[in-house]
């Protein structure tokens, strides 16, 4: 399993933002220009720029060589580290679930596969299962980029089940 270390105070609150985490989805495989990324998200490019410095401050996106625009402007783009992956923030654990539902809301729902599942499991059988979870993804994260294959996003979620006490 993908050893995590505690994320730094800084490096919570820049994963504490939904939006600066579809940023870092955006940038996954693919280095995009501030241009690119508001056009993407949606939003004043001069407002996803502050979210990027704090993204390139922090190690989670990195700059690319830098390249000239269709009018010649200089344009910077940027790629996501994966860094967030080996981060454990519990701050962030709501802008997780806010990116999600963000997101998925972009897709027609004929294209989401969900399940839902109701369980009783012991601690220590709640352990294994979030174990071998977190191994399952740990595992698919660390394979190669495949550019040429269709771009694909998981969310999963285990929390206790608050109607059936």
């Amino acid at each position: 399993m993908t050893q995590r270390r505690q994320a730094t105070d800084e490096e919570a609150r820049a994963l504490a933002s939904s939006l600066r985490l579809r940023i870092l989805r955006i940038c996954l495989g693919e280095a995009r220009t501030n241009k690119e990324i508001a056009s993407l998200l949606g939003r004043d490019p001069a407002s996803t720029l502050h979210h990027i410095r704090t993204l390139v401050r922090t190690g989670f996106l990195e700059p690319q060589p830098q390249r000239r625009g269709a009018r010649g402007a200089r344009e910077i783009p940027y790629l996501a580290t994966r860094k967030s992956w080996r981060l454990s923030a519990p701050a962030h654990d709501r802008a997780l679930l806010d990116a999600f539902l963000e997101e998925v809301a972009l897709v027609p729902a004929a294209q989401v596969d969900t399940a839902r599942l109701g369980l009783r499991l012991s601690a220590a059988d709640l352990a294994e299962f979030r174990a071998r979870l977190r191994s399952l993804l740990d595992d698919v994260a660390d394979r190669p980029d495949d550019p040429s294959a269709p771009a694909w996003s998981v969310f999963i979620a285990v929390h206790p089940d608050p109607n059936r006490p």
